[in-house]
């Protein structure tokens, strides 16, 4: 079947080709009569615009885009993305709009940035979502340069103008500490996650403001064989914690199978705590403590703000609701 036509819906509606071209764009020059009538023609047609054609007449896309520097396999068992995009989805579908996600070298900030100017140029996106913010990250000034409407997810950038959502990490470092020193535990381990990033970075502040040994952290890239061999390598030093803070659930799960593999009861003989709840903590044996929180809504949020970025709106950081530690039965006092 040959795709309708701006021609097409002109000669059925007996009108000029610049007259439907007013109608589908919602510009002025046709009379609301004739514009209902070209619209209940084209959408009788099956008539969609492209996407060049739409940035050539300066129509919105009603796309919002979402480029990740994460391994594609990782993605795919990581709770918080599917978790956060599920609440993008949600709430941009709401609006009508769509989500653009693309995949890029984990290793290529340069590789991110061109996806964005190229999304901008060729009118596929009307804003984006940064990501996996890092210190002095040259993703913000080039996106800025570049002038596409974006929001941050996670820590205010130290410079520029963009627009945040965040979660106050070093609230949530410290109910996790706190319940764990409450417990009577001293020796406290950190699994945590790419070093480079301004949220891990957040998270051990906060744990070395807390009086948590600079040594007894171990950094990953998040994937479950990762926060394994960091649990093992902890586990086999000669002092070696009574509790461990894993910053997602991925690796915690991973730290309980060594565990296990090594002869140790848990919690009896270790405590474990994930960050990032998700439905398999609850479902592991024992289930395990979390810090957790509402990522759907968290993405929810996201979308409303860079809505609200494209629709002219200034906008600044907003802090949403920190994680929360919900106590289940990975955690107990230390043996003795």
């Amino acid at each position: 079947m040959k795709r309708p036509t701006i021609a097409d819906i002109a000669r059925e509606a007996g009108v000029s080709k610049g007259a439907v071209s007013y109608a589908l764009n919602d510009r002025p020059g046709v009379s609301a009569e004739t514009r209902a009538r070209i619209l209940a023609i084209a959408d009788r047609m099956g008539f969609r615009a492209s996407a060049a054609a739409r940035a050539l007449a300066g129509a919105p896309a009603h796309v919002v885009g979402l480029a990740l520097r994460r391994p594609a396999s990782l993605l795919g068992v990581e709770p918080f993305f599917m978790e956060l995009i599920s609440g993008l989805e949600a709430e941009l579908s709401t609006r009508s709009y769509a989500l653009l996600l693309q995949m890029v070298p984990e290793d290529d900030a340069e590789a991110e940035i061109e996806v964005y100017r190229q999304w901008w140029i060729e009118g596929r996106v009307d804003g984006v979502l940064l990501c996996d913010l890092r210190a002095d990250d040259p993703r913000v000034p080039a996106v800025e340069r570049i002038g596409v409407p974006a929001v941050v997810v996670g820590p205010p950038p130290a410079e520029g103008d963009l627009a945040s959502l965040w979660s106050d990490d070093a609230v949530s470092v410290g109910s996790a500490v706190e319940h764990l020193t409450a417990l009577g535990h001293r020796r406290i381990a950190r699994v945590a996650g790419l070093p480079g990033l301004a949220h891990t970075a957040a998270r051990t502040r906060a744990f070395a403001e807390l009086g948590m040994s600079e040594e007894m952290t171990v950094f990953t890239d998040y994937s479950g064989p990762a926060g394994a061999r960091a649990t093992r390598d902890l586990l086999m030093r000669d002092a070696p914690p009574t509790a461990i803070v894993y910053d997602n659930d991925v690796m915690a799960i991973a730290g309980l199978s060594v565990a296990r593999e090594l002869g140790l009861a848990v919690p009896a003989e270790l405590s474990i705590v994930a960050w990032d709840d998700s439905p398999m903590c609850g479902l592991v044996h024992p289930p395990l403590t979390a810090l957790t929180r509402d990522i759907s809504a968290y993405g929810e949020h996201a979308a409303r703000l860079l809505l609200a970025v494209i629709a002219g709106e200034r906008v600044g950081a907003r802090l949403d609701e920190p994680a929360r530690l919900l106590v289940r039965g990975s955690t107990a006092p230390p043996a003795a």
